[in-house]
């Protein structure tokens, strides 16, 4: 990994892109886009490519993206079925050249299963997990349903939280998913218990760790939400109480790891004939859930208003990029915020604009109209994007604002 200093003394107090490079990624054939430090607005019609050019960013981070799709969904309509990203990414006092795509070999098939290549500095990395330092939060319209959908899309909100604030969860989390495939594969093969046995352990040793990471990531989240709620009483953005539910999440902060290994371990050999006759695994940390409350009216967040929910999941957006500056030892995570402007009223996009400022972050926002974030430019410096048709074009803010 290459690592130079940043040039100017308030860009090290935050993760941002200088330079993204996209090729022959969804609706880009090839673009370049050169930032600076400052928050971002991606402008232009529906189907320009804003939020495809939010998802390439997504993907300099450690994991599958903001939409999590198939790689192969991610290559141009009409390309050879490859794609790339790449970036200069400056976290803190570091500069960091990041390669990632798909490369379809000669003679290979477009669409086949092909993995995805990770590199640092021109080195290869063995996954996506390497770039777990490069920190980042994000919001889109599709997580209006986080408090009404299935428990999985809370799962993966809490895996996304607990990524952000230790990297080593992206392992644990690995190795649970590969023994929970191995142990279904040998409970539909009828193997001998002793190869269970081996097994088990190993998803036990990784739930456990996902449990307590999971637990701290949570604990964390919650007093920070508390301490902002003590210093602005009046946000427009109401506070959330979080709860984990699940069967390894209630015993992580009480109970000693070891002790949940072995009750884990435990519970799965004696649910095997069960989870046999399901096919699949009926209990661990893949089964968890996160219960939301509207803190001010003591409400389940799946029973509030359209609106008070999505006043619930900006504020808890805001709360994890302060968590993550806090335990980056004050380096503000890159934030990703999908058509955030049009889904809020004015007080609250005023509000949320202001928070924008206060984070010192490098924050990429779109809408189809810029002026609806003409009113940030009275809080902060901002840089205006059009995209149209896959290109990007650098407008200033008047002229962003006359042409939208």
């Amino acid at each position: 990994m290459n690592s130079t200093q940043s040039a100017g003394s308030g860009e090290t107090g935050r993760t941002w892109i200088g330079k993204l490079t996209l090729t022959d990624f969804r609706n880009y054939r090839s673009a370049t886009l050169i930032s600076t430090p400052a928050p971002a607005v991606l402008f232009g019609a529906n189907g320009a490519g804003k939020t495809n050019c939010l998802e390439a960013i997504s993907l300099l981070t450690a994991g599958r993206g903001l939409r999590s799709l198939p790689f192969s969904e991610l290559a141009r309509s009409g390309g050879a079925g490859g794609w790339a990203v790449a970036a200069r990414v400056h976290a803190g006092a570091e500069e960091i050249e990041i390669g990632t795509g798909v490369q379809v070999p000669p003679g290979g098939v477009p669409g086949v299963r092909t993995p995805r290549v990770v590199r640092i500095g021109g080195t290869p990395a063995k996954s996506s997990g390497a770039l777990a330092r490069v920190r980042m939060v994000w919001l889109t319209p599709a997580m209006d349903s986080l408090f009404t959908g299935a428990a999985s899309e809370r799962r993966r909100f809490i895996d996304r939280l607990t990524l952000s604030l230790d990297p080593a969860y992206a392992g644990a989390a690995a190795m649970f998913d590969r023994a929970m495939r191995q142990r279904n594969k040998a409970l539909e093969d009828m193997s001998p218990p002793k190869l269970l046995d081996g097994i088990e352990v190993q998803m036990a040793e990784a739930a456990a760790a996902m449990a307590h990471m999971r637990h701290r990531a949570i604990e964390a989240l919650a007093a920070g939400i508390e301490a902002e709620r003590v210093r602005t009483p009046d946000s427009a953005f109401p506070w959330a109480a979080l709860s984990l539910q699940g069967q390894l999440e209630a015993q992580a902060g009480s109970t000693p790891l070891e002790e949940m290994q072995r009750s884990y371990a435990s519970s799965l050999a004696h649910g095997r004939e069960r989870d046999q006759a399901a096919g699949r695994t009926l209990a661990g940390p893949h089964r968890s859930d996160l219960e939301v409350m509207h803190g001010p009216k003591a409400m389940p967040a799946k029973m509030c208003s359209t609106g008070e929910q999505k006043a619930l999941l900006v504020g808890l957006a805001l709360a994890q990029a302060r968590l993550v500056r806090e335990v980056s030892g004050g380096i503000a995570p890159l934030i990703l915020l999908d058509e955030i402007a049009a889904h809020l009223d004015v007080e609250r996009r005023t509000a949320l604009f202001s928070s924008i400022a206060s984070l010192d972050a490098q924050v990429w926002m779109t809408g189809t109209d810029s002026a609806m974030f003409a009113p940030l430019q009275d809080a902060t410096a901002v840089q205006f994007f059009r995209v149209s048709d896959g290109t990007f074009a650098h407008m200033d803010g008047a002229e962003s604002g006359s042409n939208s």
